[in-house]
């Protein structure tokens, strides 16, 4: 039994159709990859399993159970937790203050100091600034903090949205990095990107969408050698 099943989802903004008969898989333990352009759908899909988002088709189960009703801060509690596009952190407030806001659910506050020093231990820069104001850190070190944070609530499942978003290729090589160690602790990984080539060199399975739809499904290396993704989207 998969850890999380999507199966034939129809989500709409208003009157405007976003997702069409959306299915896909996240087995436990392993890194899982959405992606495809713009508009494709990949944000949509997650904000759907996050429960800001409802489908007017189809179900979401996690680890067995319907959770395609539930209000997002009870699919939290579950056990999912999402790292924005766009790192989404309280510029104003210290680092460790924005990390602490993570800790949401009764375990995870009982777990706060354990779990803070385990973030700290995974990013350094973000011990160094603790007490600075998250709004003047760089972006690779915002993008540390939001992954940190979505780390605060002991997530079963951690989904990315876009991490390495306007970073330098240097600070895109890391956020990677951090990922397969992260999910080498054994955190399930949900990865949105546009970083086509990174994204599958890391995955373990991916799902290409296109216009609210899936194209195409494989392992992340059976996908990387396609030649239609290539063509679309590796430039080959």
């Amino acid at each position: 039994m998969p850890l999380l099943s999507v199966q034939q989802i129809n989500v709409f903004y208003g009157e405007v159709q976003a997702l069409w008969g959306i299915s896909f898989d996240v087995e436990k333990g392993e890194i899982c990859t959405l992606i495809g352009s713009n508009g494709a759908g990949k944000t949509t899909s997650i904000k759907t399993v996050s429960g800001l988002l409802r489908p007017r088709a189809g179900s979401i189960t996690f680890e067995g159970e319907r959770i395609d009703t539930l209000p997002a801060h009870r699919v939290v509690e579950r056990g999912i937790a999402q790292v924005p596009e766009g790192r989404r952190l309280w510029p104003e407030m210290s680092v460790e203050e924005n990390l602490e806001l993570g800790a949401y659910t009764k375990e995870a506050r009982a777990k706060r100091k354990q779990t803070l020093a385990r973030v700290y231990e995974l990013f350094p820069r973000l011990a160094e600034r603790r007490r600075q104001a998250a709004g003047t850190m760089s972006g690779g070190e915002q993008q540390m903090c939001a992954i940190g944070r979505g780390l605060m609530s002991l997530p079963k499942l951690l989904m990315l949205d876009e991490p390495s978003l306007g970073l330098a290729p240097k600070l895109v090589a890391e956020v990677f990095g951090i990922v397969r160690e992260i999910n080498q602790t054994g955190v399930t990984v949900l990865l949105v990107e546009q970083n086509v080539r990174h994204t599958l060199e890391l995955a373990t399975r991916a799902y290409v969408l296109e216009t609210g739809r899936v194209a195409l499904s494989g392992s992340g290396q059976e996908l990387l050698n396609d030649p239609q993704v290539q063509s679309a989207y590796l430039g080959h």
